[in-house]
């Protein structure tokens, strides 16, 4: 069974940092692009950022996470790690791993909450 580890999150300050990981079992994982996903209550779950299969860089959406979000992985770790920078209020969310297609089993998330 696939099985996703959310870590990382917690109470950060408006315009602190925090960085995100995952550790992904029983998985070829070096196979799948990887993504972070997050959903707030109330809301489906929104793609925040992708990484593709061979590391050679991510990309975020939507376009106002540009420049504040850096995804990035370790295939011989199996993990996934999500930067975040300049955080807003509004980025306050359960964070979530998946493969890229975002159709195996969820984890738990980890919860970022943006606040003073």
């Amino acid at each position: 069974q696939v099985q996703f580890v959310e870590s990382g999150g917690g109470l950060v300050q408006p315009g602190g940092s925090l960085t995100l990981s995952c550790t992904a079992s029983e998985i070829v994982f070096w196979n799948f692009d990887m993504a972070w996903y997050r959903q707030v209550p109330g809301k489906e779950r929104e793609l925040v950022a992708t990484v593709t299969r061979a590391a050679s860089g991510g990309t975020t959406w939507p376009d106002s996470l540009k420049g504040r979000f850096t995804a990035f992985r370790n295939n011989a770790e199996n993990t996934l790690h999500l930067q975040m920078n300049s955080l807003k209020p509004e980025d306050t969310a359960v964070y979530y791993c998946n493969r890229a297609a975002g159709d195996f089993p969820w984890g738990q998330g980890t919860q970022v909450t943006v606040s003073s």
